[in-house]
């Protein structure tokens, strides 16, 4: 198909039909290819990236800035905005503006839901949302969505687990309504009361054909799952008092996952709420709360961390689309 990417923002998954994740997918495998053999190209020489985030990232930033270069292209940064002119009061919309002065592309994450639509009305170049509150991640949802893919093969027909905060969770958020898109889906909602997918979203993916079932309990669900999505509890979205009840709620360790498929892939968005601590002869212990246990990391069923790696060829993939520079991608015989 015609690339359907040219030119566009990227600000909800609502844009998104199957076809065009088919085409994203088939691009990003061949984002994997070109990096594994030659670690990059040259398509996007002089292009700009710039990102601005209002909020702590890693993994978004970090892999957005890897996809930029690993395609030969420039990044600018802004991500500690109490040193830019935000703190003298420019609103996001004068930021954008200025920003895209200097770039052609732009990435924001932003602490209120609607941030990035808000920022694309202002803004004549492409704008991806990198995170919005606890409204959307769509990039997450993709490179989660095509993990699922690489990792079993296809989306289709899968029971799918999501657990921990579904209520804050804007990973959650995105890849339910990702999951719409895929034939014979399964849903198994696993979270406390407090933390329950928002009714308005657990109808209105029910109302697009997903069989959704809602527990609280992991054991008895964890062995009919083909793909166990774990969340972090978000203390910063709760009082105190609901974060003592819950934060240990559901912590995936080397016990759960005896219960769990043979087959069955376990995810996590990242960060997990850990804390290392050393001694003076430099011996340590972790501290850890909820998510997923480090025991669990050697388990050859853990693909947290190749999440990880996807999410720079997603990004990869969505940069050359967008910027439409396809045609300057590299072929091989082979």
């Amino acid at each position: 198909m015609a690339n359907p990417f040219a030119g566009q923002s990227i600000l909800s998954v609502d844009q998104f039909d199957r076809s065009m994740l088919d085409f994203l997918f088939g691009l990003t495998d061949r984002m994997r290819e070109i990096t594994k053999r030659d670690g990059g190209c040259h398509a996007l020489d002089l292009k700009q990236l710039g990102l601005l985030f209002y909020q702590p990232s890693t993994r978004t930033r970090v892999s957005t800035e890897a996809a930029m270069k690993r395609l030969g292209g420039g990044v600018e940064v802004i991500e500690n905005v109490q040193f830019s002119s935000v703190a003298k009061g420019e609103s996001l919309p004068d930021t954008i503006r200025a920003l895209e002065c200097y770039c052609d592309i732009i990435g924001l994450r932003h602490p209120k839901i609607g941030a990035a639509s808000v920022a694309s009305q202002f803004c004549s170049k492409p704008l991806i949302n990198c995170g919005d509150g606890t409204g959307e991640h769509p990039t997450q949802a993709l490179l989660d969505m095509y993990t699922i893919r690489h990792e079993l093969g296809t989306n289709d027909g899968l029971t799918v687990g999501m657990v921990g905060d579904l209520r804050y969770g804007r990973t959650i958020h995105s890849l339910v309504r990702l999951l719409t898109h895929y034939k014979d889906v399964d849903l198994i909602l696993v979270s406390p009361d407090e933390l329950r997918l928002p009714i308005r979203l657990l109808n209105e993916i029910r109302g697009r054909g997903l069989n959704v079932r809602e527990t609280d309990n992991l054991e008895d669900s964890i062995g009919e799952m083909d793909v166990c999505y774990a969340t972090r509890i978000q203390e910063e979205h709760m009082t105190p008092e609901t974060y003592e009840k819950v934060k240990d709620a559901f912590l995936i360790t080397p016990e759960t996952m005896q219960l769990a498929k043979p087959g069955m892939i376990l995810m996590h968005p990242l960060p997990r709420k850990t804390e290392v601590i050393w001694d003076s002869t430099g011996v340590y212990r972790i501290i850890q709360e909820g998510s997923i246990a480090y025991a669990v990391d050697s388990d050859k069923r853990a693909k947290y961390f190749d999440q990880m790696e996807n999410g720079m060829y997603l990004r990869m993939a969505l940069l050359v689309s967008i910027l439409d520079c396809i045609d300057r991608l590299p072929t091989y015989e082979d």
